[in-house]
């Protein structure tokens, strides 16, 4: 219903202002169709490069934030590096990658992965503080070994942490990764959308925005649907 309304209010303000401002949906259509037929490829590029520096961050982000919650003496320095990161502005990072990395790729990675890894670390810190004290002196009863403690304690409990960070991450992830295009590359959604731009073409903006958005809930739906067999063993509570 609201994107029955939105693409009505489209139609209508298209009516009255240049097509340079706002197109009519048919155009949006057509520039969306040309885009599927002809630049799928930078669709394919951003969505690697996407893949590869979440799954970085999180790997990086997870071992930050177990270290951060099993080992107190590392603790203070390695959540004040972390805090300092999250303070950090994106566009700093990506003024940075630029002076300091010549290849597009290795920019767009840094400038994803520093700015993903503290949601992980933070988020994974917050699981591992939040297990309850009566879990714990039951599993030290036993007296486990390190490994032990690890494999059925702190990993089962963090999982849904580190699920609930990539969905929370994914639209940000998305919209830092075509950022990151639009300055440091030439190939990709963002560089698609900066040619867009410097042509004054308002119709394939609109149609990558477009299928930004299906991306971004395509990502949403297949995180959601691993998470529901990787926890298929939690039943989920109903609030009546």
């Amino acid at each position: 219903m609201v994107s029955l309304g939105l693409v009505l209010a489209i139609q209508i303000a298209s009516w009255f202002v240049p097509s340079y401002i706002i197109p009519a949906p048919i155009e949006i259509l057509k520039s969306t169709w040309q885009i599927l037929t002809g630049d799928l490829g930078h669709i394919g590029v951003t969505a690697l490069r996407l893949f590869i520096a979440v799954l970085f961050a999180m790997a990086t982000g997870v071992l930050l934030g177990v270290v951060m919650g099993t080992q107190p003496r590392m603790r203070p320095y390695l959540r004040s590096l972390v805090i300092i990161d999250t303070g950090i502005p994106a566009l700093s990072w990506m003024l940075v990658a630029i002076f300091w990395f010549k290849d597009p790729e290795v920019r767009i990675f840094f400038i994803l992965s520093v700015i993903l890894i503290p949601f992980y670390a933070l988020n994974v810190y917050d699981g591992i503080r939040a297990l309850p004290k009566e879990l714990v002196d039951m599993v030290d009863s036993f007296r486990p070994n390190r490994w032990h403690v690890m494999r059925f304690l702190i990993g089962p409990h963090i999982v849904p942490y580190i699920f609930l960070t990539t969905k929370s991450v994914i639209g940000y992830a998305i919209r830092m990764a075509i950022f990151a295009e639009l300055v440091a590359s030439a190939i990709g959604i963002g560089a698609r959308m900066n040619l867009a731009q410097s042509t004054f073409r308002i119709d394939t903006i609109f149609a990558w925005t477009l299928l930004l958005v299906v991306f971004n809930l395509t990502l949403q739906a297949l995180v959601t649907a691993l998470e529901k067999i990787v926890l298929r063993y939690r039943p989920e509570a109903v609030i009546r």
